[in-house]
């Protein structure tokens, strides 16, 4: 018999170190965030990698959630070019 893992979330799952774990959930959170950008502004996904400065299949990836696909920096980028400013916090575990 195989024995189950239980895990708090799925970044837990798949990341090998806790700092892995936060860059994936930080990830996660701003495609969350730039994918409601898109949604309240109407936009399809080729006007929205227009303002974006990527293009449409990069566009794609980024509302479909693939996290891999994207780096932090890569994230703050398209960010900014819907006109946002992104802010980080450090907290105490």
């Amino acid at each position: 018999m195989r024995k189950t893992d239980n895990y708090e979330n799925v970044w837990d799952a798949i990341a090998d170190t806790p700092g892995q774990k936060a860059n994936l959930r930080i990830r996660a959170g701003l495609m969350r965030k730039i994918a409601a950008i898109v949604k309240e502004s109407g936009w399809t996904q080729t006007e929205a990698a227009k303002c974006c400065g990527v293009t449409q299949p990069r566009m794609n990836d980024l509302l479909r959630g693939r996290v891999s696909r994207f780096s932090l920096d890569a994230l703050v980028n398209i960010a900014t070019a819907t006109g946002r400013q992104v802010h980080l916090e450090l907290e105490s575990e």
